[in-house]
């Protein structure tokens, strides 16, 4: 990363360095010395995450070509030794994965949207012209908002009045229902990338590519970039009428058009993922803030590359990111910044927020708080590779679908239960929610299942960050394999094992695989919710052991 000129500041230390035995204060959250004339409020990857959950971050997020050993990709402990984060603090609970269900039981629950909304709050009677700025993957993830079709997250949300938002899972709830809710929305649906499919051309109407604010004496222009590999990652018949892609040629447009019009400050409202994002700067002139979201990190101080600051924070309600900056002359001279995280248990819940989420929620609470079960051991997901929840997932469709092998998709969100906790439907719909939820049973080569895990792997592990247009890998049950991410496409997979014989994946053996989330259409079969619930309830106790199936080198 080149030097930069820029002056920044980060007031991450202020909470970091607390030990577990100081009691944290909203004050201390809150806290931040007001600079410049103009403030950023950043939050992404909600998820539908309404009330304060347990998320547990990654102990394993691999870096590949040139972004191996550097952040986000440190995780445990090299993270907290790399930002001075004491063991047991605040931080390390917030941030680093190590102990988890210990320092869980210690400071409680995190998020919760009548959280956030107090320190939104708190910001703007601060700074009261401060922008909020929506990331995506806001109206995807819950029991609620897939029985509303997005409508809780979309209310909660304009009670959090933001100014600007861009898309990701949204458009899964089928492009009819986005088109619309967007245009319902009092504040900007932004994604220079959004292109009408048929023509290949822009849909200004809908999805400007950019709107400007007028902020402590600064015009700033903020530019929106949507996840762009929608129909790769997620059903394209469900928005069979959009096309995407990173479209970094247009982005240096848009933002040469915007400079020509007097923006004197250039916001890019990013979905595309940070090492996406990463490489977009280093190839697009002239963004001042990239806001990253998609890969759900959270950074405790911005990374420069060149002139440009990323800001990476979190997913689920966990943080929301504060950059102050001091804009002067057309051009940014310094920022301050800090990552907020939303202790449940420290901050007091906005009244008013509070009100209108119990009201979303009202209608299904008797089903959303039924318990199903108990849990023994830490669920979670996050990670390249196996995270306990989608084990557990895993067992269920291959109990309950009488399969060899499961398959359950890499994706990020969902929060996590610690052990000694119920299992309730709203816990299982966390983990599940989406509009192609359909359990699959079909039957597979090994050769096509080497092909399938080859695919996902590539999409995780190509040098080249503009080609890695998945989430995480590919969750398997049943069967053992080692990975090797150093390796070219094609090449990574190997020592395919059943693991209930031992033996060795036999590529011309047929082999009954059950799974769910296909982007295919018409696939048939019971909804995953429906299929881990009727598994839990079997148990009574979920006691997972650890899983070492998959072995991972070059990492």
């Amino acid at each position: 990363m080149a030097a930069s000129a820029l002056y920044g500041a980060t007031g991450f230390g202020n909470w970091a360095r607390l030990a577990a035995q100081q009691a944290l204060t909203q004050d201390d959250l809150l806290q931040f010395d007001t600079f410049g004339n103009v403030s950023l409020i950043h939050v992404t990857d909600i998820h539908a995450q309404l009330k304060p959950i347990y998320f547990r971050e990654p102990s394993i997020n691999i870096g590949v070509g040139g972004n191996k050993g550097a952040v986000p990709h440190v995780t445990g402990a090299d993270f907290r030794k790399l930002y001075g984060i004491n063991d047991g603090s605040p931080s390390h609970y917030a941030l680093s994965s190590g102990d988890f269900s210990a320092l869980a039981q210690a400071y409680g629950k995190v998020g919760g949207m009548d959280r956030v909304a107090t320190v939104v709050n708190a910001i703007r009677a601060d700074r009261p012209d401060a922008l909020l700025l929506d990331g995506g993957d806001t109206w995807h993830g819950s029991y609620t908002c897939y029985h509303t079709q997005g409508q809780d997250m979309v209310n909660v949300m304009n009670g959090l009045r933001p100014d600007a938002m861009t898309f990701h899972w949204e458009f899964t709830l089928g492009s009819e229902r986005v088109q619309e809710l967007v245009e319902s929305l009092p504040f900007a649906a932004l994604g220079q990338n959004i292109f009408d499919a048929e023509w290949d051309e822009p849909l200004p109407d809908l999805f400007p590519p950019y709107t400007f604010f007028e902020r402590g004496g600064v015009k700033i222009a903020v530019i929106g970039q949507a996840f762009p590999y929608m129909p790769i990652a997620n059903p394209r018949w469900m928005f069979p009428e959009y096309s995407f892609g990173i479209r970094d040629e247009r982005m240096q447009e848009m933002v040469d058009e915007v400079r020509g019009q007097g923006a004197e400050l250039v916001v890019c409202l990013s979905h595309n993922g940070f090492d996406v994002d990463k490489k977009m700067a280093s190839k697009v002139t002239g963004i001042d803030v990239i806001l990253t979201g998609h890969t759900h990190d959270a950074l405790p101080e911005p990374v420069l590359v060149g002139d440009t600051i990323l800001i990476a924070s979190g997913s689920n309600g966990k943080f929301v990111s504060r950059v102050d900056l001091d804009v002067r002359d057309g051009r940014m001279m310094g920022f301050r910044h800090k990552l907020i995280p939303i202790f449940s248990d420290v901050i007091t819940p906005d009244a008013d927020m509070a009100a209108l989420i119990d009201e979303q929620r009202a209608p299904y609470k008797a089903e959303l708080e039924e318990v199903i079960g108990q849990t023994d051991t830490l669920l979670y997901r996050r990670g390249n590779f196996n995270g306990s929840w989608d084990d557990l997932i895993c067992d269920a469709l291959i109990s309950e679908r009488e399969a060899d092998i499961a398959m359950s998709p890499g994706v990020r969100w969902g929060p996590s239960l610690i052990p000694g906790d119920n299992i309730t439907r709203e816990d299982i719909w966390n983990v599940t929610s989406m509009t192609y939820g359909e359990a699959y049973r079909t039957e597979m080569t090994g050769e096509f299942i080497k092909v399938i895990l080859e695919d996902v792997a590539d999409n995780i592990f190509n040098p080249d960050p503009y080609y890695q247009q998945g989430g995480d890998m590919v969750r398997i049950g049943g069967m053992g394999y080692r990975c090797d991410v150093t390796k070219p496409q094609g090449e990574r997979i190997s020592n395919m094992t059943l693991l209930k014989t031992g033996e060795a994946i036999d590529p011309a053996k047929t082999y009954v695989v059950a799974g769910w989330a296909s982007v295919n259409e018409g696939t048939e079969g019971p909804q995953i919710w429906d299929v881990v619930e009727n598994h839990i309830r079997k148990l009574g106790t979920v006691s997972l052991e650890p899983n070492n199936s998959v072995e991972v080198v070059g990492a």
